[in-house]
């Protein structure tokens, strides 16, 4: 999606994906090696009685959906950051995630007008619409290119 298609209350959904053990693990090893996503045996005798994804596994996924479904071909060129990240709930293998956007607000910069801002909440549910995580995130757009057609 361009920028200026995005509105402030528009609603974007995208996904569904299906997390596997393997991928679990696979990501838990590389980057957050700890028991609980890299050992399903020791996993099943946790506190979540089961291998879970990292939270940074999980936003990873949720980042993927999102350029799949609306920032592959944008004007979307880096983000300052988020304001929060929450994981109110593991991701579990077999579960089928989505994320459900919410535009907080479109603007341009006051001082650089070929800078779009957007604001937007997201919330990744799994498959029972559990929420799994919420963050709340500013993206640029570079819009310098139609200043100058």
């Amino acid at each position: 999606m361009k920028f200026d298609e995005f509105k402030a209350g528009q609603i974007i959904d995208a996904g569904p994906y299906r997390v596997s053990a393997e991928e679990i693990i696979e990501f838990a090893r590389q980057y957050d090696p700890q028991w609980f996503h890299t050992d399903p045996q020791a996993a099943a005798q946790g506190r979540f009685d089961s291998l879970i994804a990292s939270g940074w596994h999980t936003c990873g996924i949720a980042m993927r959906l999102m350029v799949d479904a609306v920032l592959t071909g944008s004007e979307s060129f880096a983000s300052p950051g988020l304001e929060y990240v929450k994981w109110p709930a593991p991701v579990r293998p077999g579960d089928r995630l989505s994320v459900r956007a919410t535009v907080l607000e479109t603007r341009r910069a006051s001082k650089s007008p070929e800078l779009g801002i957007l604001r937007w909440r997201w919330h990744m549910l799994n498959q029972d619409e559990v929420e799994v995580l919420e963050l709340e995130a500013t993206s640029f757009f570079d819009l310098s290119a139609e200043q100058s057609s």
